[in-house]
């Protein structure tokens, strides 16, 4: 599985991604956790806000920062 975190590296962005990580890792999670933040990268996505998360290329949250049970919601778990 493949993870992204869209977001041009503000304060919610960057929650976003421990966030994230802390889950990958809480559930030992064989996952590829990547950040993103190319704004001509994001564009491809059809994202309006950030932070977003991108599953294995498809938009699974966007415009806020998630909460944990958001997060394994989003990957599956």
């Amino acid at each position: 599985m493949e993870v992204k975190v869209l977001g041009p590296g503000c304060a919610k962005c960057k929650s976003t991604y421990k966030a994230v990580e802390k889950v990958i890792s809480d559930n030992n999670l064989d996952v590829k956790l990547t950040k993103v933040e190319d704004i001509m990268e994001m564009m491809n996505y059809n994202i309006m806000t950030t932070p977003a998360v991108v599953v294995d290329e498809v938009v699974k949250i966007k415009g806020h920062v998630p909460s944990e049970s958001e997060i394994k919601e989003a990957l599956g778990i």
